[in-house]
């Protein structure tokens, strides 16, 4: 084996070469319960075939320079997780849902898609926290390492789709919404937002950390100022209020407004419409947050932070917002009836700027726009940054041409961006009113991939905690949340059923919409097709076998222990940045 090792002359990584040796000699003393049940001949043919593994990669990296590099920090993928999470669908997508299903739906929908894309957030961290290296961050690659390729291929094919198709419709919104001042051409807007968009996400990566983070901070600001000024309205303070407003619009026109048939099967339907609406206000944002580890300073603190803030925020953001919305507007306002009659997707159809107009406030109309404006920049570009991170990482695995797997010298992968940044060019179809509704059909498909997508977060979780087990590995596992393995069962099957029913009004008489049929359904046939192509092309249809990805993933967890243990942390010197460090 060492002259294997000398033959082979690789070119390894500063600890890779010293894990190798380790675990060709030791690890048949190794503690865990697997290392003691795996023969001495099987575990030199694993180390052998880790080594090529690893040689063939490393060497590829130094070629094509494949890298990225850790610059963000823990402020940055704080903010680009909230900030990518509170977009256009709290700001303006909620009035619609409000005006459909009423205004306790609308707060019981974000609340329940609250609690399950906390979890799918600690699903994603448990296991990126493990192997938080370059090429292991993104959904692709945790699928192809658990579950099997073909899976993995259509993961990332599906991922990247839905990133890629995203980001062209948040450039038209920002162009929507500076209409909201002007009457100029919408094609002029958008040429500035794809130069801006994708100007940034070329740069070197802390670059779009630090756009994130003040981006973010503003819409931040701005919906915590709504809050507030929702609690004033709340007790009568607004300037035309003679008494407290209190619960009114609950009460008359009422607290549900029953969805296409009446009485209590009206009212769940309701329910139901209005959580499938509040899932695309949070679709792929923890994907793009986790993919950032591989870019992150100490990724195995900073990573676990962000999840056990997430559900705080988000339940003050969303869940406190969507009560605000519920209590300052009747589901059946006039005005906000109107806007969405008209189709308008700019401030006029915000159900927080008809609020405040309501009760007398005419100035933040135009502050809100402008901060409904960065939130749709915000997310264009952080979609556009997970869509060339995922295409960097299938290239790294060799399931697309090499190319896009080169990064220059500040770590951007500059191939995958510029084919991630093509897709901004749809946002063009939008100029022309029958353009405009074949864009919104190849963007409700790609928001239904999400739901699909997160049922694979799920299924790598459960396969991931059993490979775990079967290792005896559980005490090398740098983050944990309890009953995450029931929880990841509850939500595989809530998600199914979400995707499965996200259309289910077409099917209701008198409903039938061919064109929303398919809107609805194609993703699923989508996914089909790629799974079983691939799987013939692969000629694999099984789950990859334990053992197997056990001894894959052993050496770079042990890089990843390494890694860890020679990294500095940064220590509060002074109380505002303990303060500091508590908040962000």
């Amino acid at each position: 084996m060492a002259n294997n090792l000398e033959r082979q002359e690789l070119p390894l990584s500063p600890y890779a070469s010293k894990i190798i040796i380790d675990n060709l000699h030791s690890r048949q003393n190794n503690a865990s319960p697997y290392s003691s049940n795996v023969k001495h001949e099987k575990q030199h043919d694993q180390i052998d075939h880790i080594v090529d593994l690893e040689s063939s990669s490393v060497e590829q990296d130094e070629v094509d320079e494949t890298k990225v590099v850790r610059r963000l920090k823990s402020r940055h993928i704080q903010l680009i997780a909230l900030g990518g999470a509170i977009g256009t669908g709290l700001f303006i997508g909620s009035g619609g849902a409000l005006s459909t299903c009423g205004p306790a739906p609308v707060l019981i929908s974000y609340m329940v898609m609250s609690l399950f894309v906390w979890c799918i957030m600690n699903m994603l961290t448990e296991i990126v926290c493990v192997m938080p290296i370059s090429g292991e961050t993104s959904m692709f690659s945790m699928v192809g390492t658990y579950l099997n390729v073909p899976l993995s291929f259509m993961c990332g094919i599906n991922l990247f789709y839905a990133m890629a198709m995203i980001a062209p419709a948040e450039i038209t919104a920002t162009a929507i919404l500076i209409q909201y001042w002007t009457d100029a051409n919408s094609a002029i807007f958008i040429s500035i937002f794809i130069v801006i968009t994708v100007g940034l996400t070329m740069m070197p990566v802390h670059y779009f950390g630090e756009s994130e983070f003040w981006v973010s901070t503003i819409k931040l600001l701005c919906i915590t100022g709504l809050v507030i000024l929702g609690i004033v309205i709340f007790f009568g303070g607004a300037p035309n209020q003679t008494k407290i407003l209190g619960f009114h619009y609950w009460n008359s026109p009422g607290a549900f407004n029953p969805h296409l048939v009446s009485g209590n099967t009206g009212k769940f339907l309701a329910c139901w419409t209005a959580i499938i609406k509040s899932g695309f206000s949070f679709v792929l944002i923890p994907e793009v947050v986790v993919s950032c580890s591989a870019e992150s300073t100490s990724p195995r603190r900073n990573m676990p932070r962000v999840a056990q803030r997430f559900v705080y925020r988000l339940a003050l953001f969303y869940v406190c917002g969507s009560l605000v919305i519920g209590i300052i507007v009747a589901y059946n306002n006039p005005r906000l009836l109107n806007a969405l009659a008209e189709g308008k997707s700019n401030a006029a159809a915000s159900p927080f700027v008809i609020g405040i107009q309501d009760f007398g406030i005419r100035v933040l109309p135009h502050i809100i726009n402008a901060c409904i404006l960065t939130s749709a920049y915000s997310c264009g570009t952080s979609v556009l940054y997970g869509a060339s991170r995922t295409l960097h990482s299938m290239a790294v695995k060799g399931c697309v041409p090499r190319i896009f797997a080169k990064t220059n010298r500040f770590g951007t992968p500059y191939y995958s961006t510029a084919a991630a940044s093509l897709f901004c060019l749809l946002a063009y179809l939008n100029c022309s009113d029958s353009s405009s509704v074949v864009f919104t059909w190849l963007s409700n498909i790609a928001t239904i991939s999400g739901f699909v997508d997160w049922m694979l977060v799920c299924a790598v979780y459960i396969r991931f905690r059993k490979i775990i087990d079967h290792a005896g590995i559980n005490d090398r596992v740098p983050y944990r949340k309890r009953f995450m393995i029931p929880l990841a069962y509850f939500a595989f099957g809530f998600y199914a059923i979400l995707s499965l029913t996200n259309g289910y009004s077409v099917f209701i008489k008198g409903n039938w919409s061919t064109s929303n049929f398919f809107a609805c359904y194609t993703t699923i046939g989508l996914v089909v097709v790629l799974y079983l192509g691939s799987s013939i092309y692969y000629k694999t249809w099984k789950l990859r076998d334990m053992d197997e990805v056990i001894a894959e993933i052993l050496p770079k967890i042990d890089i990843a222990d390494e890694e860890e243990r020679n990294e500095i942390p940064a220590v509060p010197k002074n109380w505002m940045e303990k303060v500091w460090n508590f908040l962000i």
